[in-house]
């Protein structure tokens, strides 16, 4: 019985990095109860995970997606946007996306300031102290 060593799976796939990462997420599926696609030979579920890579039962892009997709917490769904969106109009009726006349509502200076004696004041902050270090 000849083991598989890592040297074997390299052309397989380039990055050494990457291929511990796909063995140790097939080794994972086989411990869970994934079918494997070659003999056992009394060999651990990371050496059956080599094999399958080092003999191409399994894809290593197959992998690859299964363990990018295992790793996500948040999959965003691609729904269709609606085709036309109602604009909100002045006094709150909607308005026709074709439509292009825009209103807007001139404020005079004496409304301005009306409005502006309503608001809360701001919180007065300390000046601060002017101190001499010269001396």
């Amino acid at each position: 019985m000849a083991r598989v060593t890592v040297e074997d799976c390299i052309d397989k796939v380039s990055n050494r990095f990457e291929l511990v990462l796909l063995a140790g997420h097939r080794a994972r599926m086989i411990s869970s109860g994934a079918q494997i696609t070659i003999d056992r030979d009394n060999d651990k579920n990371p050496v059956v995970a080599l094999r399958e890579i080092a003999d191409e039962t399994i894809s290593p892009e197959d992998l690859k997606e299964e363990l990018v997709h295992s790793l996500q917490k948040y999959v965003e769904v691609d729904e269709p946007e609606p085709e036309a969106i109602p604009l909100i109009g002045a006094a709150g009726e909607s308005v026709d996306a074709d439509d292009t006349e825009v209103v807007l509502e001139r404020m005079t200076e004496e409304e301005l300031l009306k409005g502006l004696e309503g608001l809360a004041p701001p919180e007065e902050r300390p000046e601060p102290v002017e101190t001499d270090d010269e001396e």
